[in-house]
């Protein structure tokens, strides 16, 4: 009991009990006077004081805990106020990643893409306002779905149907449930798993509409196939919240259907609660008796109904919370995807334009062997260009700064020995040693330049940093996916058409002399350059 309250009942107790002692000693000689002439009387004077006294204690302590009471309603206890305040913070934490959406919209440059985006955020606004629950009902096309929303609603609201691909989009109902404030949607999916082209694009329907459930009921006619395990335990793990119902029962001896049941609850219970997991019978088939009538069993969705009831009761609010916020969280990713995609692009095409560069300076000014100091200058120049794309300045001393500090590690890994190795075995299959040998060099720079540029995505896509690995890691991964068969192969024959035949046609002039050839060599570059 509160502090307040005790002192208020034992401070009104004590004027209570003086005033009561005051009046029983006034009244005490008043009893002695009366009680010989008329003794009825003073007893009944004595019962009125008793019932005076009880009244006026009964009627303080009734009051004070009016009050309290009524205090208290302006302050709730931790439990109710925690119950509240939960799902506000959770939609104020979405209104902020939907604000930072828009902000990144704007950098996307694919304006389908932009206004995609653009429509989904408003529709998420537009659901921090709504008041209805979004119950999905998934599964594959033959599990009895639209029967079980005919039991839910309690009408036909959907063709019944055995034959996969009946329900080609999702469709909609109204329902209310005894003991749930919020009104309930109901949301029958076209089935998964369903062969064809047609078949494919109603599984992504269906799935895009389970990812925006508030709760999601995943509906199966017998043991989970492991095609049907892999979508749960997915949609699970993104946040879903899902009750697994195992229906069609009917179609089962008791002593299988306990088992089935028994089954479902082992297989998902990492990731769905055994009291989620519910027995049903959607739409019983007829049952024909020994004397040849016919009948119609009942209905048996009863364990359903009592478990989403208590679900929703329970959870309901922050069941809506906890699906905006994940909506607003997969948005603002999908957005950061297209985004890094982007960039990548961007990237790519100014990596392409300075490899062959590089290639171009190395003809120019051919050194014994393959230096990446020669091709310092270009790749800083690369490098300030990549930074621009992902919002990060820099000036030139810094670019060559970064442009150096990769070359030497190309060096130490032993990176440009591999490349000179792979290139010289690839192109000596297409040209005459004499040929490969003054045009190694330049391929090589090419090809290191890529690596380069690919490992200063990595750097500028962590925010200038080269993660737990370093510099020496990033730079080995890009030349393990750079001397991919595949990859070598493409760019060995975009080296000759760019490089190794400009090259030949230059040295193939014996009279050709040496500052012509420069002269060509330079042409080549600037052609390189134009093109881009």
């Amino acid at each position: 009991m509160p502090l307040f309250r005790i002192v208020a009942l034992f401070l009104g107790l004590s004027i209570i009990l003086g005033l009561s002692i005051w009046l029983v000693t006034s009244l005490s000689h008043l009893y002695m006077q009366i009680s010989f002439t008329a003794p009825i009387l003073a007893n009944l004077l004595l019962l009125l004081v008793i019932v005076l006294i009880g009244s006026l204690v009964g009627g303080y302590i009734y009051y004070i805990n009016k009050y309290t009471r009524r205090g208290s309603r302006g302050k709730p206890g931790k439990r109710r106020d925690n119950r509240v305040r939960i799902p506000a913070e959770k939609t104020q934490v979405a209104a902020q990643n939907l604000q930072a959406l828009r902000q990144q919209v704007g950098q996307i440059q694919d304006k389908i893409a932009q206004k995609a985006l653009l429509g989904r955020s408003r529709q998420i606004e537009a659901d921090l306002q709504r008041g209805e629950v979004k119950v999905v009902i998934f599964g594959t096309g033959s599990a009895g779905k639209t029967s079980l929303v005919n039991a839910l609603v309690g009408e036909i609201v959907g063709e019944t149907n055995p034959i996969m691909g009946t329900t080609t989009q999702g469709q909609t109902y109204s329902l209310k449930l005894r003991g749930v404030g919020r009104e309930i949607l109901i949301i029958d999916t076209p089935g998964i798993l369903e062969a064809g082209i047609a078949g494919t694009e109603r599984e992504k329907v269906a799935k895009q509409l389970a990812t925006e459930a508030d709760l999601l009921v995943f509906t199966v006619d017998n043991d989970l196939r492991q095609s049907e395990y892999e979508p749960l335990k997915t949609l699970a793990e993104i946040g879903k919240r899902s009750l697994l119902v195992f229906n069609k029962t009917d179609l089962y001896t008791d002593e299988d259907r306990e088992m089935i049941l028994g089954r479902l609850k082992e297989r998902v219970k990492s990731f769905i609660a055994p009291g989620d997991v519910t027995a049903i019978c959607a739409n019983p088939q007829p049952v024909q008796l020994a004397t040849g009538e016919i009948i119609d069993p009942p209905v048996e969705i009863l364990p359903l109904i009592k478990r989403l009831v208590a679900v929703l009761r329970a959870e309901g609010e922050d069941l809506i919370a906890d699906n905006i916020l994940l909506q607003s969280h997969r948005l603002g990713e999908e957005a950061r995807t297209i985004i890094e995609n982007q960039r990548r692009r961007e990237s790519d095409k100014i990596i392409d334009r300075y490899q062959w560069i590089s290639a171009g300076v190395i003809a120019v000014t051919p050194v014994p062997v393959v230096d990446m100091l020669a091709t310092a200058a270009v790749n800083a120049q690369m490098v300030i260009e990549i930074g621009r794309i992902y919002n990060i300045e820099l000036d030139f001393e810094q670019g060559k700064e970064l442009a150096l500090s990769l070359g030497k590690t190309l060096v130490s890994l032993g990176v440009v020995k591999g490349a000179v190795d792979i290139l010289a075995k690839a192109l000596q299959l297409n040209f005459a040693t004499y040929i490969v040998g003054k045009a190694i060099q330049a391929v090589s720079a090419a090809y290191l330049t890529r690596i380069a540029g690919k490992s200063f995505i990595e750097y500028f896509r962590r925010n200038l940093d080269w993660g737990d690995g370093g510099i020496t890691e990033v730079v080995q991964q890009q030349f393990q996916l750079s001397r991919r068969d595949e990859f070598v192969k493409s760019f060995v024959q975009d080296a000759i058409s760019k490089v190794v035949q400009p090259l030949s046609e230059a040295w193939g002039d014996e009279d050709l002399e040496e500052e012509e050839e420069a002269q060509l060599v330079s042409k080549m570059v600037a052609q390189l350059e134009d093109d881009w």
